[in-house]
């Protein structure tokens, strides 16, 4: 590995090295520094810092997630940027998650049941001889496929004793994977996975009030932070937003109006976006019912997870409205990795009603 380029985080000082044709954020790992990340393939926008000094380019593919503000504004993306010089970066850094080590493993599938039509619940033990995976809530694992394919999933719930992980696998039509999870994958079934991954992770380091903003399936991760911040006995304020398409999408609403009922500091509000589907509920896109109860946010931390066009949508929105980007948390790979040059081929057409609540 021939080392070419140095990079300098400006708020810390640490430096690490970055070889020939290597991404920042690939060179960070390796050099076990955790910078924030996602979806790992230049959409999502969650790996952005500020290049204060040096040059980069993107060779692998273009940083579609950063408007023509941002690159003017020296914005660059970690999980695609390629160092052509040494750098200075101004980026956060997720010192939690450091010490955790990455690793394969085997799981058992012990319990499968639908959630929603389209929506597929299942829960997996280590394998016999396998030891639990170290991780924090809201991160996810990848699940390795025989032909080198990888599929991301976020894991639904916290770290448990026995190292249980909880999946919320929604049903793509004419995806291979998730077509096999509904109609074959059975209990007793074993998966290779290989975790933790991300950095959409809890802070507890503030007593503001916390926002919770999911669309889809995007309810998985926020569902394992908040139950984290529940079993820690916040007194912090919490307020979860939750959209999909239709009322029958939101399978965990039971969970979620349970929630709400028994602390006295959690209120939910459920929002959909077909109104002939609302059953009652809010209607419009999530991310708009948040700012009309919240139209300041420069007081709160906010957690989102969805896909990436709910992300766009509500990213600059809430920036606008007073939140610091660096409280602003958020986890965005709706999409496997090599579906998503598929979107990015067509990344103009995709911010439709139903994708920025979650649903496509």
């Amino acid at each position: 590995m021939r080392l070419v380029h140095t990079v300098t985080l400006k708020s810390s000082d640490r430096q690490f090295s970055v070889a020939d044709g290597e991404t920042v954020l690939e060179a960070a790992q390796r050099a076990g520094v955790a910078l924030p990340y996602s979806c790992r393939s230049g959409v999502c926008g969650s790996c952005k810092a500020t290049l204060l000094q040096g040059h980069c380019e993107y060779p692998r593919n273009p940083p579609l997630a950063l408007s023509a503000s941002a690159l003017a504004h020296r914005a660059v993306l970690l999980c695609q940027a390629v160092p052509t010089s040494d750098l200075l970066l101004e980026a956060r850094e997720v010192t939690s998650v450091e010490d955790i080590a990455r690793r394969q493993l085997g799981m058992v599938v012990t319990d499968k049941w639908q959630l929603a039509s389209d929506v597929t619940g299942l829960r997996l033990l280590p394998a016999h001889g396998e030891r639990r995976l170290n991780r924090l809530p809201g991160q996810y694992v990848d699940v390795l496929l025989e032909d080198g394919k990888r599929r991301p999933f976020s894991i639904a719930n916290g770290p448990q004793a026995d190292g249980m992980i909880e999946l919320h696998v929604r049903h793509v039509a004419g995806g291979g994977f998730t077509s096999w999870v509904n109609d074959a994958l059975k209990v007793g079934d074993h998966l290779r996975i290989e975790g933790p991954l991300g950095t959409f992770v809890p802070r507890e380091d503030s007593e503001r009030p916390m926002l919770f903003m999911a669309g889809g399936t995007g309810f998985a991760p926020v569902k394992a932070i908040v139950e984290h911040f529940i079993a820690l006995g916040t007194r912090r304020p919490m307020q979860l937003y939750w959209g999909a398409r239709t009322a029958a999408d939101l399978y965990m609403r039971v969970l979620a109006e349970r929630w709400a009922r028994e602390l006295p500091n959690l209120r939910f509000h459920a929002v959909v976006s077909e109104p002939e589907q609302a059953a009652g509920l809010r209607t419009g896109l999530v991310h708009e019912a948040v700012l009309a109860d919240q139209p300041d946010l420069s007081g709160h931390d906010l957690y989102m997870s969805g896909p990436p066009a709910m992300i766009d949508a509500a990213h600059p929105l809430f920036l606008d409205a007073g939140l610091p980007e660096e409280r602003l948390y958020y986890d965005s790979f709706e999409y496997a990795p090599d579906v998503l040059a598929q979107i990015m081929a067509a990344r103009a057409g995709i911010h439709d009603r139903r994708e920025v609540n979650g649903e496509e």
